[in-house]
């Protein structure tokens, strides 16, 4: 049997504009411009830089036409909604709250030949028979922006086969590659950090130290690795002295030899700040990058279009499309305005409540004066909701005068210390990497004498909780931080 019944709920539902909003809330200001430049090409109802008012259509606010059609075209739409001062933010026009940043820089990008191309160079020094260069030719185009090759050579030959009809086997590609491991950078083509190592220092000239290493290298990598130095020096029948010559050689060897090339074609990131943070007379100032504010309004040439059509008495129908064709644009126009006038209001809001909320690390610069801050925190002072406040966190940066930061670095978790006040993990780690950078790096301390510490110092937290902020750190486990 089946029933049929009313069920009322709310429900709240993302309009694509407020969608559109809150992507736009989230790019950071390259991506911005890019995001403004594609709608100035896709909108010709947008125009950027300065226009005189049109006072002629002032009397146009609220006027429409009736067809026989029954369509209504609301052709007088009140263009100074688009040329109106209005449109500029209130903190465009404080001196204090803008940045003089307007000025349009371009990144000027580096010429020179590609770090494939300058080893493929090379090759052309070698006698090499067709089969040989093919081959030589594919590995060097195998070698990765680090310099290496770390592919199995099966896997290459298969590659060789079926890309560029070279039928080999493993054994002929392994002589070619002895060859290309001759090129510069020394280490190029390796298939890992020891084979690397090992080519760089059979380049150097034959000292006892460079011989030493190069035999800890090829006869005991592993051991060098997990730092067993007793070992080692029981092994090779060498004192502490001899070792310490040969790790200093190893030291002074290049584990990346593709990144020692200036000329290769790997994406560099410029890092554009949004926001800047000066202090000015003991107080904090901030401003947003003027290339976030951006001046917009409807373009000249569709003033004149709505001009022509409300003169013309007789409108035919191709005029009444071109006018609902403007309308549909001059709509998107004013919306993009207004979500840029709200994007630049958002941005600056809770920027500066996260300045405030920091203010005295942001004075002072010192990591141990961070406050504890969750994104709700923001969140709620601000009276916006948290993914707002994540999305101006996690992708934007600000220019402070102890360097350029990410937003999101200022928010970390709480803890209660001895005394029963909140402080921040951020200020914990600090002076967990302060304590491993005094230590004795002979005698490195474990993760238990590092809590053991930290509680001493008014920090009571546990073993697992130490050795997974020292991870965060990127900080080795003791063994691995010892030193001769």
């Amino acid at each position: 049997m089946l029933k049929q019944y009313l069920q009322f709920k709310l429900s709240q539902k993302l309009s694509p504009q407020q969608i559109q909003l809150m992507k736009l809330i989230q790019l950071p200001t390259q991506a911005f411009e890019q995001r403004l430049k594609q709608e100035l090409e896709e909108n010709p109802a947008l125009d950027t830089g300065k226009e005189e008012k049109v006072d002629e259509y002032e009397d146009m606010d609220n006027s429409q036409d009736e067809y026989n059609d029954n369509e209504t075209i609301e052709a007088e739409i009140n263009v100074d909604d688009y040329l109106s001062d209005d449109e500029i933010p209130d903190y465009r026009t404080n001196v204090n709250n803008y940045s003089a940043d307007d000025d349009e820089k371009s990144i000027p990008y580096a010429s020179g030949t590609s770090f494939t191309q300058h080893l493929k160079t090379q090759l052309n020094t070698y006698r090499l028979s067709d089969e040989e260069r093919d081959i030589a030719e594919f590995l060097v185009g195998s070698v990765d922006e680090s310099g290496y090759i770390r592919r199995e050579l099966s896997d290459i030959m298969d590659d060789l086969a079926f890309t560029q009809n070279v039928y080999t086997d493993e054994d002929k590609i392994e002589k070619v590659l002895k060859i290309v491991h001759q090129l510069d950078p020394a280490g190029v083509g390796a298939r890992n950090l020891q084979e690397c190592l090992s080519i760089q220092l059979a380049r150097k000239e034959q000292a006892p130290d460079v011989a030493l290493a190069s035999d800890i290298i090829n006869k005991a990598f592993e051991q060098f690795t997990k730092k067993h130095y007793k070992k080692l020096m029981a092994k090779f029948n060498i004192s502490e002295i001899q070792l310490k010559d040969a790790i200093h050689e190893i030291e002074r060897l290049n584990p990346k030899p593709g990144g020692s090339y200036s000329g290769n074609t790997r994406m560099i990131e410029h890092v554009v700040p949004d926001f800047a943070i000066k202090i000015v007379d003991g107080e904090l100032e901030l401003t947003l990058n003027g290339r976030n504010a951006p001046e917009l309004h409807v373009s000249r040439e569709y003033n004149n279009m709505l001009k022509g059509y409300k003169e013309s008495k007789e409108k035919s129908k191709a005029q009444k499309d071109a006018v609902m064709f403007i309308k549909q644009k001059l709509d998107a126009a004013k919306w993009f305005i207004e979500a840029i006038k709200q994007r630049q209001q958002t941005l600056f809001i809770t920027m500066s409540s996260i300045m405030h909320y920091q203010k005295e690390y942001f004075l002072t610069g010192d990591e141990r004066n961070l406050k504890p801050m969750i994104l709700k925190d923001i969140a709620d002072e601000i009276e916006m909701d948290v993914s707002t406040v994540s999305r101006v966190a996690n992708s934007k940066y600000v220019d402070t005068p102890y360097g350029t930061k990410l937003i999101k670095e200022f928010f970390s978790e709480s803890m209660t210390n001895d005394q029963g006040e909140e402080v921040s993990t951020r200020e914990i780690k600090k002076i967990l990497e302060t304590v491993i950078e005094e230590e004795n790096k002979k005698k490195p301390l474990t993760d238990e004498a590092l809590a053991k510490i930290l509680k001493e110092k008014g920090y009571p937290i546990a073993r697992r909780t130490v050795a997974k902020y020292r991870e965060q750190l990127d900080i080795s486990v003791a063994r691995l931080r010892k030193e001769l």
